[in-house]
């Protein structure tokens, strides 16, 4: 008697796939949140060039936050801008509980409309992340969007920087947890390590089975977010539908010139 045993039994390719999803999500939100300056047609300032949260009145609106006072540094406002991203796309580094879709492959893309100060998560931790980030961790997280950026953008040297970034972080197999789950990272690292290295692997692992161009940077002008392409065909050009109604109707607007 043959017996046949589907391949992706053996392998758990749909555990892999969303260990691979969970973190190149975490590499989007950070480079959108931390690294971008345009997006959807207007410039954004980085969070650590604004105050950590507007000043209270009327205007202040529903993302103030009481993390960090007005007269806090860069750091505070990055740490800020973080805590509202992770509360705000319920991102978690926990794998799911059951078997579902990666929320890489909507239509919309980690960002939070830099155009004024994001607040913070209340209470006294990030929605979804465990206990709150501290301002060093977020000056780390800053640099590790900065590493990762290139990755999506296909910039020179891009490869290098990310070969780079896996070695910083001390990327490994490992196995954590009872059962055990497949990690990325030495069981002794802090969390920006940790984060660091499995969004690293993942990103390498998109590109080294030869699906780079899955990650992509936003096409339509005045705009640099980045996202997951986890259409069939690899075929998403926009970050969200804003964008491609932009470019739609600016195309329009060329062949009426024309």
């Amino acid at each position: 008697m043959t017996v046949t045993i589907e391949a992706w039994r053996i392998t758990g390719q749909s555990q892999i796939d969303s260990y691979v999803g969970r973190w190149v999500e975490l590499a989007v939100l950070l480079v959108n949140e931390l690294a971008v300056t345009q997006a959807r047609g207007r410039p954004v300032e980085l969070p650590a060039a604004r105050p950590a949260y507007p000043s209270a009145g009327p205007s202040a609106g529903p993302s103030a936050g009481p993390s960090a006072g007005p007269s806090a540094g860069p750091s505070a406002g990055r740490r800020v801008a973080l805590e509202a991203a992770f509360a705000r796309s319920a991102w978690t580094p926990a794998p799911p509980p059951g078997p579902g879709p990666s929320r890489s492959g909507s239509d919309t893309v980690p960002h939070l409309g830099r155009t004024g100060a994001a607040g913070s998560a209340s209470g006294d931790s990030a929605v979804g992340i465990g206990r709150a980030l501290t301002d060093e961790e977020a000056d780390r997280l800053a640099d590790l969007a900065a590493e990762l950026h290139p990755a999506f953008t296909g910039a020179s040297g891009a490869i290098a920087t990310l070969n780079q970034c896996l070695v910083r972080h001390a990327a490994v197999p490992s196995l954590h947890g009872d059962p055990p789950r497949l990690a990325f990272h030495r069981p002794e690292a802090d969390r920006v390590d940790a984060w660091a290295a499995d969004a690293a692997t993942s990103l390498a692992m998109v590109i080294g089975v030869g699906q780079g161009l899955r990650l992509r940077s936003c096409e339509a002008n005045g705009c640099d977010l980045v996202f997951f392409d986890v259409t069939r065909n690899a075929s998403r050009r926009f970050c969200g539908l804003p964008c491609q109604n932009r470019a739609k109707a600016s195309a329009y607007r060329a062949r009426r010139r024309g």
